[in-house]
Protein backbone atom coordinates (compact mmCIF):
# COMPACT_ATOMS: atom_id res chain seq x y z
CA UNK A 1 0.00 0.00 0.00
CA UNK A 2 1.12 3.06 -0.76
CA UNK A 3 0.37 4.93 2.05
CA UNK A 4 1.83 8.48 1.39
CA UNK A 5 -0.38 8.33 -1.55
CA UNK A 6 2.81 10.51 -3.59
CA UNK A 7 3.25 7.71 -6.45
CA UNK A 8 3.67 9.84 -9.77
CA UNK A 9 2.72 12.74 -8.00
CA UNK A 10 5.87 15.54 -9.25
CA UNK A 11 7.07 18.02 -5.97
CA UNK A 12 9.61 20.16 -6.30
CA UNK A 13 12.66 20.47 -4.07
CA UNK A 14 14.82 23.70 -3.54
CA UNK A 15 17.68 23.53 -1.76
CA UNK A 16 19.90 20.22 -1.87
CA UNK A 17 22.95 20.72 -1.20
CA UNK A 18 24.34 17.60 -0.55
CA UNK A 19 24.26 13.94 1.10
CA UNK A 20 23.58 15.26 4.62
CA UNK A 21 21.33 18.26 3.69
CA UNK A 22 17.46 17.59 4.54
CA UNK A 23 16.43 18.79 0.86
CA UNK A 24 18.19 15.66 -0.07
CA UNK A 25 17.13 13.26 2.53
CA UNK A 26 13.54 14.55 1.76
CA UNK A 27 13.82 14.08 -1.67
CA UNK A 28 15.07 10.16 -1.03
CA UNK A 29 12.00 9.50 0.58
CA UNK A 30 9.61 11.26 -1.68
CA UNK A 31 11.25 8.87 -4.35
CA UNK A 32 10.95 5.64 -2.29
CA UNK A 33 6.97 6.54 -1.81
CA UNK A 34 6.80 6.93 -5.96
CA UNK A 35 6.96 11.02 -6.43
CA UNK A 36 9.01 12.52 -9.28
CA UNK A 37 11.29 14.88 -7.68
CA UNK A 38 12.38 18.42 -9.52
CA UNK A 39 15.40 19.69 -7.59
CA UNK A 40 16.19 23.37 -7.55
CA UNK A 41 19.76 24.54 -6.26
CA UNK A 42 21.12 28.40 -6.38
CA UNK A 43 24.29 27.79 -8.96
CA UNK A 44 25.51 26.10 -12.11
CA UNK A 45 28.39 24.62 -9.84
CA UNK A 46 25.95 23.63 -7.18
CA UNK A 47 23.93 21.83 -9.89
CA UNK A 48 26.93 19.97 -11.30
CA UNK A 49 27.41 18.55 -8.04
CA UNK A 50 24.12 17.61 -7.01
CA UNK A 51 23.53 15.80 -10.55
CA UNK A 52 25.82 12.98 -9.19
CA UNK A 53 23.69 12.54 -6.11
CA UNK A 54 20.30 12.54 -8.33
CA UNK A 55 21.05 10.84 -11.66
CA UNK A 56 18.47 11.93 -14.68
CA UNK A 57 16.33 14.09 -12.48
CA UNK A 58 15.20 17.50 -13.56
CA UNK A 59 17.76 19.96 -12.17
CA UNK A 60 16.94 23.85 -12.18
CA UNK A 61 19.12 26.78 -11.12
CA UNK A 62 17.40 29.36 -9.53
CA UNK A 63 19.10 32.06 -7.44
CA UNK A 64 16.30 32.76 -4.48
CA UNK A 65 17.84 36.57 -4.10
CA UNK A 66 16.42 37.26 -7.57
CA UNK A 67 12.53 37.53 -8.35
CA UNK A 68 13.42 37.37 -12.54
CA UNK A 69 15.18 33.69 -11.67
CA UNK A 70 11.82 32.85 -9.51
CA UNK A 71 10.15 33.78 -12.35
CA UNK A 72 11.86 32.03 -14.56
CA UNK A 73 12.09 28.93 -12.65
CA UNK A 74 8.62 28.64 -12.29
CA UNK A 75 7.80 29.10 -16.15
CA UNK A 76 10.06 26.44 -17.28
CA UNK A 77 8.50 24.07 -14.39
CA UNK A 78 5.44 24.98 -16.00
CA UNK A 79 6.32 24.27 -19.09
CA UNK A 80 8.43 20.97 -19.14
CA UNK A 81 6.88 19.70 -15.89
CA UNK A 82 3.42 20.21 -15.78
CA UNK A 83 1.12 21.04 -12.38
CA UNK A 84 3.45 19.94 -9.72
CA UNK A 85 1.74 18.74 -6.22
CA UNK A 86 4.09 19.72 -3.58
CA UNK A 87 6.88 22.42 -2.80
CA UNK A 88 9.64 21.83 -0.52
CA UNK A 89 11.49 25.13 0.38
CA UNK A 90 14.65 24.06 2.38
CA UNK A 91 16.92 26.87 1.93
CA UNK A 92 18.32 29.58 4.61
CA UNK A 93 21.35 31.42 4.80
CA UNK A 94 23.49 33.59 7.19
CA UNK A 95 26.57 35.87 6.55
CA UNK A 96 28.79 35.17 9.14
CA UNK A 97 31.70 36.45 7.82
CA UNK A 98 32.40 39.34 10.51
CA UNK A 99 32.57 36.31 13.42
CA UNK A 100 30.75 36.48 16.28
CA UNK A 101 28.92 39.32 17.19
CA UNK A 102 26.55 40.43 20.18
CA UNK A 103 22.73 40.57 18.54
CA UNK A 104 21.86 44.47 18.88
CA UNK A 105 25.30 44.59 16.56
CA UNK A 106 24.07 42.79 13.69
CA UNK A 107 25.23 44.09 10.44
CA UNK A 108 22.09 45.56 8.39
CA UNK A 109 22.99 44.07 5.32
CA UNK A 110 23.48 40.61 7.21
CA UNK A 111 20.21 40.77 8.63
CA UNK A 112 17.94 41.85 5.67
CA UNK A 113 19.64 39.54 3.53
CA UNK A 114 19.58 36.41 5.52
CA UNK A 115 15.53 37.41 5.87
CA UNK A 116 15.30 37.85 1.98
CA UNK A 117 16.97 34.14 1.37
CA UNK A 118 15.57 32.09 4.64
CA UNK A 119 12.09 33.98 4.71
CA UNK A 120 10.61 35.78 1.54
CA UNK A 121 12.09 33.78 -0.53
CA UNK A 122 9.30 31.08 0.68
CA UNK A 123 6.78 34.11 0.04
CA UNK A 124 7.63 34.95 -3.57
CA UNK A 125 7.69 30.89 -4.38
CA UNK A 126 4.40 30.87 -3.43
CA UNK A 127 3.08 33.29 -5.15
CA UNK A 128 5.14 32.25 -7.90
CA UNK A 129 3.89 28.89 -8.22
CA UNK A 130 -0.21 29.78 -6.84
CA UNK A 131 -1.05 28.24 -10.58
CA UNK A 132 1.21 25.53 -11.07
CA UNK A 133 0.79 23.36 -8.18
CA UNK A 134 -2.59 21.69 -7.74
CA UNK A 135 -5.37 23.69 -6.22
CA UNK A 136 -7.03 20.66 -3.93
CA UNK A 137 -4.07 18.69 -2.91
CA UNK A 138 -0.95 20.95 -2.83
CA UNK A 139 1.27 21.05 0.07
CA UNK A 140 4.15 24.17 0.53
CA UNK A 141 6.24 22.77 3.37
CA UNK A 142 9.53 24.99 4.71
CA UNK A 143 12.37 23.84 7.18
CA UNK A 144 12.77 26.43 10.18
CA UNK A 145 14.02 25.23 13.88
CA UNK A 146 12.51 23.88 16.76
CA UNK A 147 12.12 27.14 19.04
CA UNK A 148 12.65 30.65 18.27
CA UNK A 149 12.23 31.76 21.55
CA UNK A 150 15.36 30.24 23.11
CA UNK A 151 18.36 33.05 22.88
CA UNK A 152 21.22 31.13 21.64
CA UNK A 153 23.91 33.42 21.53
CA UNK A 154 26.11 31.38 18.62
CA UNK A 155 23.21 31.43 16.45
CA UNK A 156 23.40 34.75 16.41
CA UNK A 157 20.26 36.48 14.54
CA UNK A 158 18.76 33.36 12.44
CA UNK A 159 16.36 32.59 15.26
CA UNK A 160 14.13 36.38 14.64
CA UNK A 161 14.50 35.60 10.90
CA UNK A 162 13.16 31.65 11.08
CA UNK A 163 10.57 33.39 13.59
CA UNK A 164 9.56 35.62 10.64
CA UNK A 165 9.39 32.79 8.31
CA UNK A 166 7.13 30.36 10.93
CA UNK A 167 4.92 33.52 11.11
CA UNK A 168 4.49 33.56 7.30
CA UNK A 169 3.45 29.84 7.06
CA UNK A 170 0.30 31.22 9.07
CA UNK A 171 -0.50 34.55 6.63
CA UNK A 172 0.17 31.97 3.36
CA UNK A 173 -2.10 29.56 4.74
CA UNK A 174 -4.59 32.10 5.21
CA UNK A 175 -4.03 33.88 1.94
CA UNK A 176 -4.58 30.51 0.05
CA UNK A 177 -7.05 29.56 1.41
CA UNK A 178 -9.41 32.52 -0.80
CA UNK A 179 -8.37 30.62 -3.72
CA UNK A 180 -7.14 27.13 -2.80
CA UNK A 181 -6.96 24.58 -0.75
CA UNK A 182 -3.12 24.20 -0.90
CA UNK A 183 -1.74 24.21 2.49
CA UNK A 184 1.57 26.06 4.26
CA UNK A 185 3.34 23.75 7.04
CA UNK A 186 6.87 23.64 8.59
CA UNK A 187 8.95 21.36 9.79
CA UNK A 188 11.41 22.75 12.96
CA UNK A 189 14.07 20.20 14.14
CA UNK A 190 16.42 20.64 17.27
CA UNK A 191 19.93 20.85 16.28
CA UNK A 192 20.98 18.64 12.74
CA UNK A 193 24.80 17.74 11.95
CA UNK A 194 24.50 19.06 8.75
CA UNK A 195 27.32 21.00 6.60
CA UNK A 196 25.11 24.31 6.80
CA UNK A 197 25.12 23.97 10.57
CA UNK A 198 28.96 23.20 10.58
CA UNK A 199 29.32 27.07 9.81
CA UNK A 200 27.87 28.47 12.35
CA UNK A 201 30.64 29.34 15.41
CA UNK A 202 30.51 27.13 18.42
CA UNK A 203 27.74 25.03 16.60
CA UNK A 204 29.50 21.69 17.30
CA UNK A 205 29.12 22.53 21.80
CA UNK A 206 25.57 23.70 21.07
CA UNK A 207 24.75 20.32 19.29
CA UNK A 208 26.57 17.87 21.79
CA UNK A 209 24.50 20.18 24.79
CA UNK A 210 21.55 19.36 22.78
CA UNK A 211 22.09 15.71 22.59
CA UNK A 212 22.22 15.15 26.31
CA UNK A 213 19.54 17.60 26.87
CA UNK A 214 16.92 14.92 24.39
CA UNK A 215 15.16 12.47 26.43
CA UNK A 216 16.75 9.91 24.54
CA UNK A 217 20.24 11.21 24.69
CA UNK A 218 20.28 10.91 21.42
CA UNK A 219 20.30 14.02 18.86
CA UNK A 220 17.72 14.44 16.20
CA UNK A 221 18.39 12.79 12.97
CA UNK A 222 18.43 14.31 9.10
CA UNK A 223 16.50 11.48 8.37
CA UNK A 224 13.59 12.21 11.02
CA UNK A 225 12.96 15.43 10.03
CA UNK A 226 13.13 13.95 5.89
CA UNK A 227 10.27 11.46 7.15
CA UNK A 228 8.00 14.24 8.80
CA UNK A 229 8.73 16.85 5.66
CA UNK A 230 7.74 14.02 3.04
CA UNK A 231 4.81 13.51 5.24
CA UNK A 232 3.47 17.12 5.31
CA UNK A 233 4.17 17.07 2.03
CA UNK A 234 1.61 14.41 0.76
CA UNK A 235 -2.10 13.75 1.10
CA UNK A 236 -1.83 11.76 4.40
CA UNK A 237 -1.47 15.45 5.79
CA UNK A 238 -4.44 16.97 4.46
CA UNK A 239 -5.78 17.98 7.75
CA UNK A 240 -2.48 20.17 8.86
CA UNK A 241 -2.28 23.69 7.76
CA UNK A 242 -0.40 26.83 9.07
CA UNK A 243 1.04 24.24 11.70
CA UNK A 244 4.96 23.96 13.10
CA UNK A 245 5.72 20.14 14.13
CA UNK A 246 8.79 20.04 15.82
CA UNK A 247 11.47 17.27 16.17
CA UNK A 248 13.66 17.46 19.20
CA UNK A 249 13.48 14.46 20.98
CA UNK A 250 11.67 15.61 23.82
CA UNK A 251 14.34 18.32 24.43
CA UNK A 252 12.16 21.06 25.16
CA UNK A 253 10.15 19.14 28.10
CA UNK A 254 14.20 17.76 29.98
CA UNK A 255 15.99 21.30 30.78
CA UNK A 256 16.00 20.00 34.52
CA UNK A 257 17.53 16.35 33.81
CA UNK A 258 19.79 15.32 36.81
CA UNK A 259 22.13 14.49 34.69
CA UNK A 260 22.68 18.04 33.27
CA UNK A 261 22.71 19.22 36.46
CA UNK A 262 25.08 17.22 38.53
CA UNK A 263 27.37 18.08 36.26
CA UNK A 264 27.58 21.46 36.55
Amino acid sequence: MDFLDLNNKKILVLGTANRKSVAFQTARVLEEAGAQVIYSVRSPERAESVRKLVGDAPIYVCDVERQEEIDDLRDKVAEEQGEIHGLLHSIAFADYSEGWLPFHETPRKAFLQAVDISCFSFIALANAFKECINPETGSMVTVSISTTRMAAENYGYMAPVKAALDSSICFLAKSFSHFSKVRFNAVCPGLLKTSASAGIPGYVDSYLFAEKATLRKEAVQTAEVANVAAFLLSPRSSGMNSQRVVLDAGMETNYFDNEIIGAQ
